[in-house]
């Protein structure tokens, strides 16, 4: 489990938290604990999320097992700065859907002396990284990955497999859209699809095997 860091009071500058995980893997439920261990501290506190982020709620951040916490949200990275006066902690949930602004905006954040804690996908659902995600773990002080059970073989899941058709980056879902794979389960999963798409009307359009 995550700790806080020790906040020392001679030392002016904050630092980065990284959140981050496949989806179901309880990214938004470990950053409300923190934001509201925060808040019971009597820290000052403000939550962010990108305005595209409505599935549950459009002023609250909500994880998947109906944990929530207020929030504010922004059609842009740049927003953020202007809102976070007088600020203790920030916590910035959905980060992959910011702009790549996100990363400079973290970092002159934490450079001002506020605890800054984000959470978001690491991995889209082809598998690649996700938007500004790799750089902000980069420049983070402490990354957590955080991880799913896989509903296929029940070991652990970092994947994010979408079972819709849509080949949209962003595609905002639940579980009838998404479910959480480990590496075994996902790459069989796209292989499958693969397979599925090939259309071969006539037999003759397969090309012969090359003679050794």
């Amino acid at each position: 489990m995550f700790l806080e860091n020790t906040v020392n009071q001679k030392e002016q500058f904050g630092w980065i938290e990284v959140i981050c995980g496949s989806m179901f893997s309880g990214k938004t439920e470990e950053l409300i604990r923190r934001l509201k261990r925060a808040k019971f501290a009597r820290q000052r506190v403000e939550i962010f999320k990108p305005t595209v982020d409505i599935r549950y709620d459009e002023e609250k951040v909500i994880s998947h097992d109906s944990n929530e916490i207020r929030s504010t949200p922004v059609p842009a990275a740049a927003n953020i700065p202007m809102l976070a006066d007088n600020c203790d902690v920030i916590g910035i949930d959905e980060a992959q859907f910011f702009d790549d602004e996100i990363v400079q905006v973290c970092n002159d954040l934490a450079n001002r002396g506020i605890r800054v804690i984000v959470a978001g996908l690491d991995m889209d659902f082809k598998g690649n990284p996700f938007g500004p995600m790799p750089n902000l773990m980069a420049t983070a002080e402490y990354v957590t990955k955080v991880h799913a059970v896989c509903t296929r073989t029940g070991n652990l899941a970092n994947y994010s497999f979408r079972k819709s058709q849509s080949d949209d980056l962003v595609l905002l879902g639940e579980t009838e859209e998404y479910e959480p794979l480990s590496r075994a389960a996902y790459y069989k999963a796209v292989l499958r699809d693969k397979v599925k798409k090939m259309e071969v009307k006539d037999p003759q359009q397969i090309p012969p095997k090359k003679q050794a």
